[in-house]
């Protein structure tokens, strides 16, 4: 949580990511008939206000108190209304069963080792109701760059060794490790992120993500 902090009063809401194709989602989720919405880690709250100023019912939780204190403030000056709270995504979440019509996470979950993100996977099933749609990006890989630059813990676990995510836990996932850990959900697509080459210059970085659009089934 201190390093969350940390980059979050340093770096404000500008190092929360932004998601090129979030309209995309909504539409998405209109046509579904989606109305209340959690943001997963929401961080200072760039997808969480987007879609609030489009009549979604929003509820945020994030681990940092600073990025919270930042989409607060957000909020308040957009005349914006949100449920927030500071909370640890791996542990039980405090919101009751079937609650949710759609959860996103955008580049969130993967910041742990496989163990919490089953734990995690088992809690969004608890609260999201039948039929309820997921959209969750998480880490595909890194650069080699990156690589000389970190220490593997565990299986496609690592922990970066400097920048601003030092000391935070990364796991990197396949397609078959996402089939496999979310196969209690009817998966509508999976891609990657960037997805073409104007993307990756805009971003100007290496990294990709995978993109998950899925729909709970049991």
């Amino acid at each position: 949580m201190k390093q969350w902090d940390k980059i979050f009063r340093k770096e404000g809401k500008h190092y929360s990511s932004h998601l090129d194709y979030i309209d995309e989602i909504k539409k998405i989720f209109k046509r579904h008939n989606v109305k209340r919405i959690l943001d997963l880690g929401c961080g200072a709250g760039n997808h969480l206000i987007h879609l609030a100023k489009s009549g979604f019912e929003m509820y945020g939780i994030d681990i940092s108190k600073e990025a919270i204190k930042i989409t607060k403030q957000e909020l308040k000056e957009n005349n914006l209304n949100a449920k927030l709270k500071v909370g640890h995504i791996y542990e039980k979440l405090p919101y009751e069963d079937n609650f949710f019509d759609a959860i996103i996470s955008i580049r969130v979950i993967h910041h742990a080792n496989i163990k919490q993100i089953r734990n995690l996977i088992g809690e969004i099933e608890r609260i999201l109701k039948h039929n309820g749609l997921i959209f969750i990006t998480v880490r595909k890989r890194i650069s080699k760059k990156k690589m000389t630059k970190s220490k593997w813990i565990d299986n496609r676990t690592y922990i970066p060794l400097e920048g601003k995510e030092k000391g935070v836990t990364h796991y990197l996932f396949n397609k078959n490790i996402l089939r496999k850990e979310f196969r209690n959900f009817k998966i509508h697509t999976i891609w990657i992120e960037p997805r073409n080459e104007e993307e990756k210059k805009k971003r100007k970085s290496w990294e990709s993500y995978y993109c998950l659009l899925a729909e709970k089934q049991s």
